[in-house]
């Protein structure tokens, strides 16, 4: 299984309200890059997504779950993007600020380090090891 990093703006949707939205989760929508698109497309039932804060913040303070795959995102006019459903799973015991992870060696190619834009992407298996301990979950 694959794991990712989605990012989101605490002041437009944050970790609290993911964690409000109950089993039912919610539609990730708005994203407009066709790189990020790309990685929405690839992304399966039952996969694992870091929530990120970006803006203020600019820390992982949390895991979803990916609960639908790729379809249609109706706010857009133009048919060309699509989005996810996804639902909270658990927050980390200690957020990872984006200054820890690239103080971080192991996580130096990291796209979040290189890429940091970039609103969904995709996060190696060893990143997210390193990611899960340095905010003080197991996985």
């Amino acid at each position: 299984m694959a794991h990712w990093l989605l990012k989101s703006e605490p002041g437009s949707w944050s970790w609290q309200q993911q964690v409000e939205a109950g089993e039912k989760g919610t539609s990730w929508n708005g994203v407009r890059n066709h790189s990020a698109k790309q990685n929405l497309m690839a992304m399966k039932v039952g996969e694992e997504a870091f929530f990120y804060h970006s803006g203020e913040g600019k820390e992982i303070v949390g895991i979803v779950a990916i609960t639908k795959p790729y379809y249609p995102d109706p706010s857009d006019k133009t048919g060309v993007f699509g989005m996810v459903d996804v639902r909270a799973v658990r927050p980390l015991r200690t957020p990872v600020t984006l200054a820890a992870i690239k103080a971080e060696p192991r996580l130096k190619d990291m796209v979040l380090v290189n890429n940091s834009r970039l609103s969904v992407q995709p996060v190696t298996e060893d990143e997210w090891k390193v990611i899960c301990t340095m905010g003080g979950i197991s996985k």
